[in-house]
């Protein structure tokens, strides 16, 4: 059995974390990663306190094993959220997009852990001094928003510069990515495209549809000369992006293109002009199943990995 560090920490039976993906990452599927033994991740994404409390509560009677909610710094009810999740004694926060610093002593006194998103060793390391639990290192693989370094790249550095655990990410879809990110010296991983599609993800069936024909260049990232690239699956508005940038355009054009797109995409199932949010490991996914065989099956490979690795040493 694959159990380490990560998994005491959060309490949890494999060291995998699902990414807490807005609009995607509801109580449905957070409860059902929890449940097959990793740390379900309710997204809050920009969404009103209320309905983070509503999902948070719908997770507590989906589940009696931990789970996470992912905060988003720079939502305009980032506030409201805080509060909610703290009266709510949510076991796990994961954040993005910001500092989570002024917050960090507040989920200490009731033991939540905290554990940021960080594309670099410079950020890393100023959240270890913050005194967050662990950090997501996630390279410019994974879906939705990136930084520019690779996952291959980036985790062993940042685990050579901290001193907590390291939780890897983007680019990561099976059980020979799993012992990668270990052998990298990584804690666990963190997933978000694979648990898409998920039978209990409530996304749009042709969201998962799009993800499952997509192949190993299906992705492109947009909008980088807004300072917040986007990795996104190639279709008419990815193409509607690349006409901008190659005009030029103003970055609030960018802003203006992109306003509504998740949405329109998770949920109305827009498969041409919504932002379909997916890593460069779509290729890797064919079919939808549950969270409990998805989970099974990394780490019943994992395991056949490491049984490989462990007769040729």
């Amino acid at each position: 059995m694959i159990k380490n560090s990560i998994c005491d920490i959060l309490d949890i039976k494999y060291p995998i974390l699902q990414g807490g993906m807005a609009w995607v990452a509801t109580a449905e599927l957070a409860a059902a990663v929890s449940n097959a033994g990793g740390l379900g991740i309710i997204g809050a994404g920009n969404a009103p306190g209320d309905y983070v409390r509503s999902e948070i509560r719908k997770a507590k009677k989906l589940t009696d094993k931990p789970f996470g909610v992912n905060i988003m710094l720079l939502s305009p009810f980032v506030d409201d959220v805080i509060d909610i999740v703290y009266e709510e004694r949510v076991p796990v926060i994961t954040t993005g997009a910001g500092n989570p610093g002024k917050f960090i002593a507040r989920f200490k006194e009731i033991g939540t852990k905290i554990i940021p998103v960080v594309p670099s060793v410079a950020l890393g390391k100023k959240m270890e001094q913050e005194g967050v639990d662990a950090v997501i290192a996630e390279g410019t693989e994974s879906g939705g928003h990136v930084g520019e370094l690779t996952t291959m790249a980036l985790i062993p550095q940042v685990v050579d510069a901290l001193n907590i655990p390291v939780i890897a990410a983007g680019g990561i879809a099976d059980g020979r990515g799993l012992v990668s990110a270990l052998a990298l010296g990584a804690q666990g991983v963190q997933m978000g495209t694979v648990f898409v599609c998920a039978s209990e993800c409530t996304a749009h069936d042709n969201y998962k549809r799009a993800i499952i024909k997509a192949g190993d260049r299906g992705t492109v990232v947009t909008g980088r000369v807004t300072g917040h690239p986007v990795r996104i699956l190639k279709n008419k508005l990815a193409r509607e992006f690349d006409k901008l940038e190659k005009a030029n355009a103003d970055p609030e054009e960018y802003e203006k293109l992109g306003v509504g797109r998740l949405k329109a995409a998770v949920v109305d199932g827009d498969a041409d002009h919504g932002s379909i949010m997916a890593g460069q490991i779509s290729g890797l996914v064919k079919e939808i199943k549950p969270a409990k065989d998805i989970i099974e099956d990394i780490i019943n490979e994992a395991n056949e990995v490491i049984a490989i690795i462990s007769l040729l040493a």
